[in-house]
């Protein structure tokens, strides 16, 4: 099935409106999985015509989304990437911990950007960037579509040389990236999760053998009085 190419329409617009000069796409990688970091790319492209062929990382071939990772590392004005680990995850929660991978991201570019256009519905960035959500932005923007394959490649990448660890033979990462899958659940059920894996996630409530492991996050009050700091925003 055929797709539109991404555009640089809401780039110009951000330009026209708050005269934005770098614009940065954003997208992540990982949110749903059981294992594995969050992963987000912070890119910007300019307003230059990208690679044949770039959309959504997810409607690529897996063959194809690599080689075009390459190109696009070379094509656009610069990249980086940030991530959360699955500690951080289990600490601060997926909203907290998008946030903190995505401006590990944004701080690794060579310069700060005026705006950032943000794939998906949910400003989970917030203050003080300046912030434009587009759903399905991965498809639709260039530098998101080019930031969805640069993230996606670079996880699949770095879960796949999981499999040659010890505590990971069996789970299958190199080929479900730490997502669910029989595999997967398989493996867990059998032998437990690894330093990888998501401790506060669900899953861990169907393995009566594995449950006590499962780590329950404070809520943000109860967080800042252990802490004995003040309660800031959760996000």
């Amino acid at each position: 099935m055929p797709y539109e190419p991404p555009t640089h329409t809401v780039e110009r617009s951000l330009r026209a409106t708050t005269g934005a000069k770098i614009v940065a796409g954003v997208d992540e990688v990982g949110r749903g999985a059981w294992a594995g970091p969050v992963t987000v790319c912070a890119a910007v492209t300019g307003l230059r015509r990208p690679p044949e062929g770039l959309t959504d990382s997810k409607l690529i071939t897996p063959k194809r989304r690599t080689t075009l990772a390459v190109e696009l590392e070379r094509w656009v004005t610069a990249y980086a990437l940030g991530e959360a680990s699955p500690q951080e995850i289990d600490e601060l929660g997926m909203t907290a911990a998008l946030r903190l991978a995505a401006v590990r991201a944004l701080d690794g570019l060579p310069v700060r950007p005026d705006a950032v256009i943000l794939d998906g519905k949910h400003d989970y960035l917030g203050t003080p960037w300046r912030v434009r959500t587009v759903i399905k932005g991965d498809q639709s923007c260039v530098a998101v579509a080019a930031a969805s394959v640069i993230a996606k490649v670079r996880r699949d990448a770095m879960m796949a040389e999981l499999d040659s660890v010890a505590d990971c033979t069996g789970f299958g990462f190199a080929a479900n990236a730490g997502y669910p899958s029989p595999v997967h659940k398989a493996a867990l059920e059998e032998l437990g999760p690894t330093p990888y894996h998501r401790l506060s996630w669900s899953y861990l409530d169907a393995m009566p053998r594995w449950r006590h492991l499962k780590k329950v996050r404070l809520s943000a009050e109860a967080a800042a009085l252990e802490s004995g700091g003040q309660l800031g925003f959760d996000f």
